[in-house]
């Protein structure tokens, strides 16, 4: 673990060697002060003013200038659960915070500066890093943009803030959404984009927030005929000047009349309708328990995830009306777009009409549901999803930005 961690901070000694003087007025990187590698079963040590018996953690101390980890717990289960490039992942954002506070002024960070914005930050630093190696430049790590990155973002995913949490709070690091969005953001950009990022940006954009009053139900509906009811209304407003016939949802085991089926739900051409399986959705739609990854054999997702695959086939009707492919990749990133777009209008506060809204958390089982090898909400019409889960949530994220860009973008 230690071997693999000296490694990494290696290749981010290289890289920002390289870019901080290139992206920030010739500002030299200066490496940090003290690495400390600790075992939280182990001997307790003190550093940065905490005792590290049983900190399953990794951090950045801007008291002293440290990067510490723990490779007794950490690192490992990050390991074996995502493989070694998440151990990477781990240091590449706390260097991110050792940036930041090297940067003074030109990181725009302070001391009033809330947690998110520099978690945020951090998370877009080591996106730009990633693309780095992505780009072939590292000496010691290779990773593919389709499954490597997928388990890059499955690891984001993983130490996510819980659905319901203020992102003011002191310590809030962002939603899985959240989170992807920083990183991808620093793989498309750079680090210069990554130093731009402020609570005005981030206010305006960012899905973590605590739960409603009335939400008694914690941001999870049950999927039976009412709410998909809901949901067919809530479709049929999204797509209103689109000029698409809204075809209609069918509850018939997911089959066409052609015999044709995607599971759990399908779009069938021949007479403009959406067939469903209620059984399996429901299955989609139960929320994970708390020692529970989403997603996992036999585990659920929540409802979003489940409302936005019936989605994803609607958009289908959609891309036929205006003559557009269903059976190719560009379908698919268009499916996940398009569906990003509905869910940007389902965020609006519902009404007598429209009532159904999408509540926080729902953007991370939409993530979940892209990392997933079936995802059917980045697939074309034969249920073929987009090969990497970053192209995925980059086109659903498209969609969720500006509609506008999904037929634009992936004509």
């Amino acid at each position: 673990m230690d071997a693999l961690a000296l490694a990494a901070l290696a290749d981010l000694y290289e890289y920002w060697t390289e870019r901080m003087p290139a992206d920030f007025d010739g500002q030299k990187f200066t490496p940090l002060a003290r690495l400390v590698s600790y075992d939280s079963k182990g001997n307790s040590l003190k550093l940065c003013q905490t005792n590290t018996a049983g900190l399953v953690n990794a951090f950045y101390c801007s008291l002293d200038d440290s990067i510490a980890w723990d490779r007794g717990v950490l690192l490992p289960e990050l390991s074996k659960q995502f493989g070694k490039m998440s151990i990477v992942t781990v240091l590449a954002h706390e260097t991110g915070h050792a940036v930041q506070f090297k940067l003074g002024g030109r990181s725009g960070i302070t001391q009033a500066t809330k947690t998110i914005v520099k978690e945020q930050q951090a998370d877009c630093y080591a996106g730009a890093f990633f693309r780095w190696i992505a780009d072939g430049k590292s000496k010691r790590f290779q990773i593919s943009t389709g499954e490597g990155l997928n388990k890059v973002l499955a690891t984001m995913f993983f130490i996510r803030d819980p659905a319901g949490t203020d992102a003011n709070k002191q310590g809030a690091h962002g939603l899985a959404w959240d989170r992807v969005f920083g990183f991808q953001v620093g793989f498309s950009d750079g680090p210069k984009r990554c130093a731009r990022m402020d609570q005005e940006e981030i206010d305006k954009r960012i899905s973590e927030q605590k739960f409603a009053e009335d939400d008694t139900g914690r941001g999870n509906l049950p999927l039976n005929a009412e709410n998909l009811r809901k949901l067919k209304v809530s479709l049929d407003e999204a797509f209103k000047q689109s000029g698409v016939t809204p075809p209609q949802l069918k509850d018939n085991g997911s089959r066409c009349p052609n015999g044709k089926a995607t599971e759990p739900a399908a779009f069938c051409p021949e007479d403009n309708s959406v067939v469903l399986d209620l059984k399996k959705l429901a299955e989609i739609a139960k929320p994970p328990k708390r020692d529970q990854e989403p997603g996992e054999d036999g585990v659920g997702i929540g409802d979003f995830a489940a409302f936005a695959e019936v989605a994803s086939r609607y958009t289908m009707a959609v891309q036929k009306s205006v003559g557009l492919s269903l059976d190719d990749e560009k379908a698919g990133l268009r499916t996940a777009c398009l569906t990003g777009a509905w869910a940007r209008v389902a965020e609006k506060p519902g009404t007598q009409e429209n009532p159904l809204r999408i509540s926080p958390g729902d953007l991370d089982e939409a993530v979940a549901e892209m990392l997933m090898g079936k995802s059917l909400i980045a697939a074309d019409i034969n249920g073929n999803p987009v090969k990497a889960g970053f192209a995925r949530v980059e086109a659903f994220r498209i969609g969720h930005t500006n509609a506008k860009e999904c037929t634009a973008r992936f004509s």
